[in-house]
């Protein structure tokens, strides 16, 4: 059996530490597109973008966090996820993603901005919630294969 050769992670909200172990690689939303960082990736910093994580463990496992936004910062042989906020996709609530999606597409829809300022903070919130929809169905189709 080969060595799999692992990284250090780290992913941080202002809130908490959600995840600090060793990876094989994780896939980001940045907003120059999604990358995937491999142990000896070059130094590299980036702004995250509303996405999907995609954390592959030493065990095997995948592990998948909605984020919000952030930094990504690649060293030698550690990563680090500065998160604006970010949740483990087994913690999502579907009842409650659907309602703020709903409620700011409803906003979205209404016309009743008062400026390109509160306009833009919609668009963040509503691509937040996407992205966290987004996780949980792939968590679950994720965890269907697994079962089978």
């Amino acid at each position: 059996m080969s060595e799999n050769k692992s990284i250090k992670f780290e992913i941080v909200t202002p809130e908490r530490v959600l995840l600090k172990e060793q990876i094989l690689s994780v896939s980001v939303p940045t907003t120059s597109g999604e990358v995937t960082i491999l142990p000896d990736h070059i130094p590299l910093i980036s702004i995250l973008k509303p996405g999907v994580l995609e954390i592959h463990l030493v065990n095997g496992e995948i592990s998948l966090m909605s984020v919000s936004g952030g930094f990504l910062e690649v060293l030698k042989n550690k990563i680090v996820i500065l998160a604006d906020t970010a949740e483990k996709a087994e913690e999502l609530d579907e009842e409650r993603i659907k309602n703020a999606r709903l409620k700011a597409e409803e906003m979205r829809t209404s016309e009743k901005f008062k400026d390109d300022v509160e306009f833009a903070d919609l668009a963040v919130r509503l691509e937040k919630e996407l992205a966290r929809e987004h996780t949980l169905n792939k968590w679950r189709k994720l965890k269907g294969f697994k079962k089978e």
